[in-house]
């Protein structure tokens, strides 16, 4: 316990003198958000100072072994750590899905000279990474996808195409399913792949949503080289590395259920309710959306609590299984559920679109409302995740 108490205090003591004091306060805007890549774009001038500090310690992924570039942390410093950022209302130095979803599954099933690679590049915030795993014929049924990879030598010449590949437009680097073999059992011909998006054939074009932004991409590959050694795991089996990845992005795209705040540190929520409905005795005027205001918090709690218990699981060396199903639904209906409230709350003054007679946030969240429509569709229908939990978790017939 003393120990954890020295850390606690020598931790402390860096962030109160090394973090940015323009950063302090951040946590929770997501326009403090950086991602890192050969094109990085700084959210606020001091985020890059604030990465590569953080990155020097480790700490961009604190929990990750140092002999990749990580912090090293256990379970308990981790909390900690996390408890200290929290207490400075902290943003994250470095964000992605390098971190969150092809990192660990490098650790797990990367070769030593492929986790010397790319784990301290994802560290220090120097590549992007960006997900190949639908196909116009293969999204749910994402066993049946058609893009081929035929051996050539040391390479692979790769052909077909993703589409739904979030920013794919400015990532440096690809994690994706091909297929090596087209004989027997579907999944077995799967193989995973890694690719540099700099490559010659591939092609990328944005997808633009109905809410106005392009975070989608649908990305062509002719005849692109992509050395032998880039496959993770093993040829033909890309599908375990596949299901094993689509637990750490089903957790990560959960999150959405956690509970907001603004940059100040307000509930959100509750402060459009004091501006648009106002209050009467104290109390938001309107008693039905003081319910659905008091539910969504309750939710929220229960959410993070749980969320918390299976993060503290992993970090003792637990990789996310079926369970990340059931955080996928929750999580993304719970964030449906916020921005329809926000909708209710917020009245007329949520439909305009662009022009003058709306506040800037008035015309975001128009575009996050319609944006939150497809939470329960990307990462996995909700549909399909019933059927996981059924099948993996419950264990009920077929």
């Amino acid at each position: 316990m003393a120990d954890l108490e020295s850390f606690r205090a020598s931790v402390r003591s860096w962030l109160e003198e090394n973090a940015p004091k323009s950063l302090q306060g951040k946590a929770g805007d997501p326009l403090a958000t950086f991602w890192g890549g050969r094109k990085p774009i700084y959210p606020y001038p001091d985020s890059k100072a604030w990465m590569e500090m953080m990155a020097e310690k480790g700490w961009t992924v604190p929990f990750w072994p140092k002999e990749y570039g990580g912090g090293g942390l256990d379970k308990e410093e981790t909390k900690i750590f996390n408890q200290e950022m929290a207490r400075l209302r902290l943003p994250l130095p470095l964000s992605g899905f390098g971190i969150t979803m092809i990192g660990p599954t490098l650790l797990q099933y990367g070769t030593e000279e492929q986790k010397k690679k790319f784990i301290p590049e994802i560290v220090r915030g120097e590549i992007r990474w960006c997900q190949g795993y639908s196909e116009p014929n293969a999204g749910s049924d994402l066993a049946n996808i058609q893009t081929k990879a035929v051996a050539d030598g040391d390479d692979f010449i790769v052909n077909g195409q993703k589409i739904w590949t979030s920013y794919g437009d400015v990532s440096d680097w690809i994690f994706m399913l091909v297929r090596t073999n087209t004989e027997g059992i579907k999944q077995i011909g799967i193989t995973f792949l890694l690719a540099d998006m700099a490559s010659k054939g591939i092609d990328v074009r944005p997808i633009k949503l109905i809410s106005g932004n392009s975070p989608f991409c649908e990305v062509f590959f002719e005849d692109v080289r992509v050395p032998r050694v880039n496959v993770l795991g093993r040829m033909g089996g890309g599908w375990e590395v596949a299901k094993a990845l689509l637990g750490h992005e089903r957790t990560m795209i959960a999150g959405m259920g956690g509970r907001t705040t603004s940059a100040t540190g307000e509930n959100p929520i509750e402060a459009a309710a004091k501006k648009y409905i106002g209050q009467r005795d104290g109390k938001i005027a309107d008693a039905v959306i003081r319910d659905r205001m008091a539910q969504i918090q309750m939710d929220e709690s229960c959410f993070a609590l749980t969320v918390q218990r299976n993060s503290d699981s992993m970090k003792a060396g637990h990789n996310p299984g079926p369970e990340s199903s059931m955080f996928k639904i929750y999580g993304t209906e719970l964030n449906q559920k916020r921005n329809e409230l926000m909708l209710s709350i917020f009245g007329p003054e949520c439909l305009g679109w662009e022009g003058a007679g709306f506040e800037k946030r008035e015309l975001e969240l128009c575009r996050e409302w319609l944006r939150s429509r497809g939470n329960t569709i990307e990462g996995g229908t909700s549909e399909i995740q019933l059927n996981v939990i059924a099948k993996r978790v419950l264990r009920l017939p077929d």
